[in-house]
């Protein structure tokens, strides 16, 4: 079978690649070794029927503001996507039992704020004010393969705009940790936390140098923007992608893995089944995986590639994650307010010297003695997830070691995740049901995926890794995943990555895909 694209791996950035190359009139296939597309974004029931549990990914945001999304939104919207805003986006609960969060209203935010400090109240709608200019540069940067003419041109219209002071201000944002960028603005210790948290959802603690732009900009954009959830699950992109997909002609083939990627003199030729199909790839073959999978299995050995397989075989995941989905009778009463029941997330990190012990104790290979938690709220906003009365929450615990050495707290014996989840997961929920009394007897069914769990369902999730490699600046920007690629080409001509482990890195906004597509569309 002949195509000119093979994508490997149904996950949205390849889903993105395959749909604007089957637009410019590419025949493509994607083929998926699950028997579902989706990639870390999935819905499942997991615990009981009738309750849709998003399996990792359940923010939205990235992909309702990508230029996928915008080029494509209304044939995405006619192929079935469903999109739940929240103006109540996340917050932040602490040891006394306070809350702190961000809402769409500006001045139901500020006054949050300003109970605790008036200076950082204005510090706040100052930062809002800025963020309305800086984000068109800073967005354009992102949605520009690294390096390329098109982010140089964004830097230069940035400078012409704001002048050589914006461009230094920036460029120190992008280096800055959370703690030092936060310092220089705020002074209340809760601000702080609230905005520090969207660290973890990377792998940058407090103190980690280039950890300062995604609280900068999730903060912001919570703010300006709100938040987007999918309606009946975040699989409803992927379901809309795959619909679109097949009525531009592209084909998808599931439940079939990538065996070998065929090459012959020097470039990938096509892409070998686990059934014995091979199918031919005129013009390019395209992995949506980690490139460990790649150069590691599914490429012959080649002594001319030696010196970049081995610094590939060096790229670094970040730490792992757990997943918990529980099916509840009500949701969470929250000490700190019944408010807090509106929100879609709740951030269970409650100061920033927390977060930088939980990180040093998980890549030291322990197992956190205080677990920092994101719990989402989903039913809050899109009650048809669950029966009836019913809803579910959705547990995030980050971060956590791939390989455990031993329990912080020299409670949980065990260094296999197979057989202390369960022991960790009641630790969780221990900690949740301090903040929330009474959430134990609420729980109908809960489901557990601990790193190891989570990597078996996707193995792009390396150690569950849900960053496919870690964001630190030695591999961001033009350093991901190795310098000297990370404009999506690898040295075996026809030979393409994306994904997550590529620039812009993780997050659901299908970047690489469609940045990848654009520049193949014209060859």
């Amino acid at each position: 079978m002949n195509y000119d694209a093979v994508v490997i791996g149904a996950g949205h950035n390849g889903l993105a690649a395959a749909v604007e190359l089957a637009a410019r009139g590419w025949s493509v296939a994607v083929v998926e070794a699950k028997d579902e597309p989706g990639g870390a974004v999935k819905t499942r029931e997991v615990t009981l029927p009738g309750f849709r549990h998003d399996l990792c990914a359940m923010n939205l945001s990235m992909f309702a503001g990508s230029a996928f999304f915008n080029k494509n939104k209304d044939a995405l919207f006619a192929h079935g996507l469903g999109i739940v805003p929240a103006a109540d986006c996340f917050a932040s609960v602490f040891r006394d039992h306070t809350w702190l969060g961000v809402s769409t209203d500006l001045d139901a935010t500020a006054a949050r704020i300003a109970a605790l400090s008036r200076k950082d109240a204005d510090a706040w709608k100052a930062m809002l004010g800025e963020f309305g200019s800086d984000a068109p540069h800073i967005f354009g940067l992102l949605g520009s393969p690294m390096p390329s003419l098109a982010a140089a041109k964004v830097a230069w219209k940035a400078w012409r705009a704001r002048g050589t002071g914006w461009l230094y201000d920036t460029m120190k944002l992008l280096l800055s940790s959370p703690r030092d960028f936060l310092d220089a603005r705020f002074e209340h210790p809760k601000v702080k936390t609230m905005m520090a948290a969207w660290g973890l959802h990377l792998d940058f603690a407090p103190d980690i140098a280039g950890g300062a732009l995604f609280p900068y900009l999730e903060s912001m954009a919570n703010q300006a923007f709100g938040m987007v959830i999918g309606q009946g699950g975040a699989d409803t992109i992927i379901r809309s992608m795959t619909a679109l997909l097949k009525s531009k002609g592209g084909e998808l083939i599931l439940g079939n893995a990538a065996d070998r990627i065929e090459t012959s003199g020097g470039a990938a030729t096509g892409v070998r089944l686990a059934d014995g199909r091979v199918l031919k790839a005129n013009r390019a073959v395209i992995a949506n995986a980690h490139p460990q999978l790649v150069f590691g299995k599914l490429l012959a050995p080649d002594p001319a590639r030696a010196a970049f397989d081995a610094r590939i075989a060096k790229f670094r995941a970040g730490p792992g994650t757990m997943m918990i989905h529980l099916a509840l009778d009500g949701l969470p009463d929250w000490r700190a307010g019944g408010e807090l029941r509106k929100f879609a997330y709740v951030h269970v990190a409650p100061d920033l010297e927390m977060m930088s012990r939980v990180y040093a104790e998980a890549v030291g290979g322990l197992l956190p003695g205080e677990p920092a938690l994101v719990v989402g709220q989903p039913t809050a906003l899109d009650p048809g997830r669950a029966p009836e009365g019913k809803h579910i929450l959705w547990v995030q615990v980050r971060v956590l070691p791939a390989e455990i050495r031993g329990d912080a707290r020299g409670e949980i014996s065990g260094t296999d995740w197979d057989q202390v989840k369960d022991a960790y997961a009641d630790r969780v929920l221990g900690v949740l049901e301090g903040y929330a009394p009474g959430l134990g007897g609420k729980i109908l069914g809960r489901s557990v995926f601990s790193p190891v769990d989570l990597e078996r369902e996707n193995p792009n999730l390396v150690g569950g890794d849900n960053l496919s490699g870690s964001h630190h600046l030695d591999q961001n920007f033009l350093f991901r995943p190795v310098a000297g690629f990370s404009r999506y080409k690898t040295p075996v001509k026809s030979l393409y990555l994306c994904g997550a482990s590529t620039w812009p890195g993780a997050g659901t906004g299908a970047g690489s895909g469609f940045m990848l597509a654009g520049m193949l569309g014209g060859k």
